[in-house]
């Protein structure tokens, strides 16, 4: 018996039905309560899509906006092991006036895997960035500002040199791609798996070793940190993708040498104390970059989590300018 076609879009995880039982072999997992709460406080305002892609996989985008009159589209692209809701104190706030649209990136949260065999960095980055193209060119065709933090910001970045999404405006927020710099510490801490050492070392060991913002929000979304990287069984295909970018040796995958070509406005967002992307990596950037403009915050890797009484105003300045003349 042939398997039905799916739905190209639905409220529920892809390859889950409604009692949270698995429905093909490698399925995503199950949205944990954590992430159940942070999805009840976000509704009605911004609610999670799950698309369907024509060539195959899925990609859960949360979604949300005025009724009428929004004043421009904003994409939102989180980091390695993270999910879409991680965006959730910027989704509340500028739902009101903006279109917001928070994918999981692939592999990632309640996307699927890509159907890309990785056997290069640059296989790497299609197998991230491709999902993420298509389902942008289905859900929203027009212009769009695109916020990226550190995997999420290398996938900004590729949508802004690709050009098939329309990219009008750039967030980078501690992003990968910039430059061939990472230090080792960092790199032998990906390689032996944020998601295997999350189900082996526990809740306090990991909160210890990636403590979260001490506030309330800071608390929350490190308990969703945690629930997103101790998923049973990892996260195999995206765990090998990033790999690929980031070799225990030599430079990272980067895209220093093209950011000449990024003609639109840039907002380089960066932690003065990343220990992950060094600061040195936005100062190089911004020189190269035409458009450039940043902002240092005395943290380290997510400013956006650990300050964004600083980054959103900041941000909204941004998106909401007037464009330059040319």
């Amino acid at each position: 018996m042939s398997r039905p076609t799916p739905p190209r879009r639905s409220p529920l995880p892809p390859r889950w039905d409604a009692a949270g039982r698995p429905g093909a072999p490698g399925a995503t997992p199950p949205v944990g309560p954590v992430e159940t709460g942070l999805l009840a406080q976000l509704a009605p305002a911004v609610v999670p899509q799950v698309h369907w892609l024509p060539g195959g996989g899925a990609v859960r985008i949360l979604e949300g906006g005025p009724p009428e009159g929004a004043r421009s589209t904003i994409v939102f692209l989180h980091g390695r092991g993270n999910a879409a809701t991680h965006w959730f104190p910027y989704l509340t706030a500028l739902a009101r006036h903006h279109r917001v649209l928070a994918l999981d990136l692939p592999g990632f949260g309640q996307s699927t895997p890509a159907d890309v065999h990785v056997r290069s960095a640059e296989d790497a980055v299609r197998f991230f960035t491709a999902p993420v193209e298509e389902s942008l060119g289905m859900v929203a065709p027009g212009p769009v500002s695109v916020v990226g933090h550190s995997l999420g910001g290398l996938v900004a970045l590729e949508l802004a040199l690709r050009g098939t999404v329309p990219v009008e405006r750039l967030v980078l927020v501690d992003a990968m791609g910039l430059g061939p710099e990472m230090p080792r510490a960092s790199r032998l801490f990906f390689r032996a798996g944020p998601e295997r050492l999350a189900r082996n070392l526990g809740p306090w060991a990991m909160a210890r070793m990636l403590p979260p913002p001490p506030t309330p929000l800071g608390e929350k979304l490190g308990q969703l940190g945690y629930e997103l990287l101790s998923v049973p069984g990892g996260r195999p295909e995206a765990a090998q993708a990033f790999n690929a970018l980031v070799p225990l040796t030599g430079p990272l995958f980067h895209r220093r040498e093209r950011l000449g070509e990024v003609k639109v406005p840039v907002l380089l967002i960066w932690g003065e104390r990343d220990e992950t992307l060094p600061v040195s990596l936005a100062d190089e950037a911004a020189r190269h970059l035409p458009q450039a403009r940043a902002l240092r915050v005395a943290c380290g890797h997510s400013p956006q989590l650990e300050h964004p009484e600083r980054v959103l105003p900041e941000l909204k300045a941004f998106l909401d300018a007037e464009p330059s003349s040319p």
